[in-house]
C-alpha cells in the first residue's frame, strides 16, 4: 500500500514534546549556538537518534516554503528511460535540476541522487512527490533534505 504524503498545521501543545526539541536543536546548529548534533541533542536532553529521526520532518511554521533545494533519493528499476521520466515530471514543475548522482545497478536495481531549486516549483511537494512515485520503474523515493 502507497504511503499518502500529508501536511498538517498542529499546536505543538498536543504534540510530544520531542518535535519542539527537534526544532530548537536545528536552531542552535543554524546559529552557531552548537556546533554538532551532538552537542544540540545534549543540550536540550534528547538523544541524537531522536533528532535524526525526525530533523528533515519537522519545521517551524516560519520555516515552510522558504526550502529553495531539495534533495531526493529514488530507488529505480534498471530500465533505460527510467531517469529521462524522472527529469520530464521535475521539468513539467518548473524544478531546475542542480545534480544528478546515479550509481551503477547492482540485481538490477539503481540509486539516483537528485537535488533541485523548487523557488519556481508550479505545484505542492504532496503532488510532485506523487507524480515521481507514478514513473515506471521508480521503486521508492524518500525526501532527503530541504535547505
Amino acid at each position: 500500500m502507497e504511503r499518502k504524503i500529508e501536511y498538517l498545521l498542529i499546536d505543538t501543545e498536543v504534540l510530544p514534546e520531542i518535535f519542539a526539541k527537534v526544532v530548537e536543536a536545528k536552531r542552535l546548529l543554524r546559529t552557531g549556538v552548537c556546533q554538532t548534533a551532538s552537542e544540540a541533542a545534549e543540550r536540550l536532553k534528547i538523544s541524537r537518534s531522536a533528532f535524526y529521526k525526525y530533523k528533515d520532518r519537522v519545521f517551524p511554521l516560519e520555516e515552510m516554503g522558504k526550502d529553495k533545494i531539495i534533495t531526493v533519493l529514488f530507488e529505480v528499476v534498471d530500465q533505460m528511460g527510467v531517469l529521462s521520466g524522472i527529469l520530464q515530471v521535475l521539468a513539467a514543475a518548473h524544478t531546475n535540476v542542480l545534480t544528478i548522482n546515479q550509481n551503477i545497478p547492482v540485481n538490477h536495481s539503481a540509486s539516483i541522487t537528485i537535488s533541485l531549486r523548487i523557488e519556481e516549483m508550479t505545484m505542492r511537494m504532496d503532488q510532485l512527490l506523487k507524480k515521481l512515485r507514478q514513473v515506471d520503474g521508480v521503486q521508492r523515493l524518500e525526501l532527503l533534505s530541504g535547505e
